[in-house]
């Protein structure tokens, strides 16, 4: 069996760690879970150049996607977290099996075994 523990220190150290990359490259709008929006930083550039105007609106495009994926996967570690403290962490969503302490081990914020996981893909 999994040790409970281990997965929620590193599950939290995961959550500080993406939230902190989210910060980064993005805003949080009101100050709610899954309301992140890639920036690049103030548009006002003093410029009118296009090419600087590009690159800024480039820039936010490429964060926008690199922020989906952290928040995401933000989302997961969180629900992950919540499990915890409902008892229910561990348990696979679609078949009720447990999930491999493997699995949990490389990923503690897996919600399918390896068999329904392989399923998914």
């Amino acid at each position: 069996m999994v040790n409970i523990n281990k997965a929620k220190q590193k599950l939290e150290q995961e959550e500080a760690q993406l939230e902190l990359e989210l910060t980064d490259i993005g805003h949080l709008h009101n100050a709610a879970v899954g309301n992140w929006d890639g920036s690049a930083g103030d548009l006002k550039v003093g410029t009118e150049d296009e090419n600087v105007l590009a690159d800024k609106f480039e820039e936010i495009t490429t964060n926008e996607a690199i922020v989906n994926e952290l928040e995401e996967r933000l989302l997961n570690v969180k629900k992950a977290l919540e499990k915890i403290e409902a008892g229910t962490y561990g348990i696979c969503e679609k078949c009720g099996a447990e999930i491999e302490e493997e699995r949990l081990e490389a990923n503690p914020a897996a919600t399918l075994c390896f068999a329904c996981a392989q399923e998914e893909e």
